[in-house]
């Protein structure tokens, strides 16, 4: 068995433990580690897989654990890339966020943002959502294509119209402008990984021996994603303009109005550094299914009655 889907089907079962796992796997550090060392971990994981598990006090391990399960993808067993492992999206994102919020006057100045943002949702959320079906280059490719250039539409021009709209209002245009931008977020998984509902992702026993492949599951587990992404992204968004809105009110802004965008991006980066591992745990990374709940033909290859499958980040 892949010894990442080993970990997470046998460790960290409440939110609490994986909320304290995720804070180790976003550490940034995880971003940089050396091939050779990500492989040498594998390697000892491999070789000892009843006492991998069973030595998680030893150092040794724990390192090797973390090595694993930030930069391994647990369906394919390849290697993440930098860019898209779990610990890159506090930094990439945050800006982004940040920048696609500041009042504009014209969409020129939001273009570049909302872009950036889809773009690099899009390929976070395909890296990161399930591989067990099978899928072509181009078909990920023409995806992701269409999920950037429609949800980066369905991003502007709600802000365009909030633009040219009768709201005068500035701190309902700026919720507002939050609400859209999570909306986009939801949106945007959900249409990247897309493929899984329709296709099917594998489901497994609790030896790792695949079942067959359920559309039902492919379903649930974009759907529990997305709405971890509206918690994110939601929060992310909604408690920095919340702050802002009483900052004005107060001497210090009289005196340093400069000074509400740099508050503005701390208070940005503070909640979504809080908020990442608190959504990447609100759901089982190999979550639970009950059999009776899926297609008739995997109800019919087993005898299990709780079956497994990858919900993906």
């Amino acid at each position: 068995m892949e010894p990442n889907v080993r970990f997470w089907m046998t460790e960290c079962q409440s939110f609490f433990q994986r909320c304290l796992q995720w804070t180790e796997l976003l550490d940034p550090t995880n971003l940089f580690i050396s091939i050779s060392k990500i492989e040498k971990s594998r390697q000892l994981l491999l070789t000892n897989e009843d006492g991998s598990i069973h030595d998680l006090q030893d150092k040794r391990i724990q390192e090797a654990w973390k090595r694993s399960l930030a930069t391994v993808h647990p369906d394919s067993s390849k290697l993440i890339p930098s860019f898209f492992r779990p610990a890159a999206l506090l930094p990439f994102t945050a800006p982004m966020v940040f920048l696609s919020l500041v009042p504009v006057k014209s969409l020129k100045s939001i273009v570049l943002p909302q872009l950036s943002f889809c773009t690099y949702s899009t390929a976070f959320n395909v890296v990161n959502g399930n591989a067990s079906y099978n899928r072509r280059p181009y078909e990920s490719i023409l995806l992701g294509t269409g999920v950037i250039a429609s949800t980066a539409f369905f991003g502007l021009f709600p802000r365009l119209l909030l633009m040219k709209s009768a709201v005068k209002n500035v701190f309902l245009r700026e919720t507002l402008a939050a609400a859209i931008l999570t909306q986009v977020s939801a949106m945007n998984l959900a249409a990247s990984r897309s493929f899984e509902p329709i296709r099917g992702i594998e489901v497994m026993d609790k030896e790792g021996n695949v079942v067959g492949y359920s559309r039902k599951a492919g379903t649930k587990a974009v759907s529990d994603t997305a709405t971890s992404r509206v918690v994110l992204f939601g929060t992310s968004a909604f408690i920095p303009e919340v702050f802002s809105h009483f900052f004005k009110k107060t001497p210090l802004f009289v005196r340093y109005p400069q000074s509400l965008w740099t508050l503005k991006l701390s208070c940005t980066i503070l909640v979504m550094g809080l908020m990442v591992p608190v959504s990447f745990s609100m759901f089982p990374q190999i979550q639970r299914i009950q059999c009776s709940k899926l297609e008739q033909e995997i109800q019919s290859a087993t005898e299990e009655t709780e079956l497994f499958y990858n919900r993906g980040v």
